[in-house]
């Protein structure tokens, strides 16, 4: 059973871990005071999926330009849940919302190499890369998905 619902303060420990196990393979140590601090600080829209009443993943939502633009963040899934659909749902959910919103035009990712080629399956173009922007070894891998035109 799948269960996707807004993050709240007490999810934080849990985050955390997720993110610690995904370290060093998908994030850089470096990165664990960025994401303690966007949790507190500057988390918009932020949602964690359950899976057999199991917290196995996280993501949010940001906005820039008044809400013209949402950028996806902090994307965290348990390595055993990695692979299963789960994170195809947390990202469908949250475009569903995007587009539910009515206000961007467009949507950001800021990803890295590790990982960009989950984000191209879903139709998000590369428009930039800069090597080792998030640490030694971990690219910027910047990708755009045009939302649907407005009618």
């Amino acid at each position: 059973m799948i269960e996707i619902r807004e993050y709240r303060p007490e999810d934080k420990n849990l985050v955390m871990e997720l993110f610690r196990l995904n370290t060093p393979d998908y994030f850089s140590e470096d990165e664990e005071a960025d994401l303690d601090l966007y949790l507190d600080k500057y988390r918009e829209d932020y949602y964690v999926l359950y899976f057999d009443n199991q917290l196995v993943g996280s993501g949010g939502i940001n906005y820039e330009e008044e809400g013209e633009k949402a950028i996806i963040s902090w994307d965290i899934f348990h390595p055993e849940y990695h692979g299963k659909g789960l994170g195809t749902k947390l990202l469908k959910y949250r475009i569903d919302k995007i587009l539910r919103q009515k206000t961007a035009n467009n949507v950001l990712v800021r990803t890295s190499q590790v990982v960009y080629k989950f984000y191209q399956k879903f139709g998000f173009r590369l428009v930039e890369t800069q090597k080792d922007f998030w640490a030694e070894g971990f690219d910027l891998y910047k990708m755009e998905y045009l939302l649907p035109t407005k009618t």
